[in-house]
């Protein structure tokens, strides 16, 4: 679920602009980056605080 909501937000900021994205889903750490090299955004960042898993995605395409 987290990919499916950061790919109808991303297509909401223009190209260029990072978006951040707070999850606790750890599937993300694998589905996040096959998503990015797909659709040809760049993951800029990941961090982890606590149960949060914080993503900073650049919209690349």
């Amino acid at each position: 679920m987290p990919v499916l909501k950061t790919k109808k937000e991303i297509k909401e900021i223009a190209v260029g602009e990072i978006l951040q994205v707070t999850v606790t889903d750890v599937g993300t750490k694998k589905d996040f980056p096959t998503w990015a090299k797909r659709t040809g955004n760049e993951i800029l960042e990941m961090r982890e605080e606590g149960d949060k898993i914080i993503w900073f995605i650049k919209r690349s395409a």
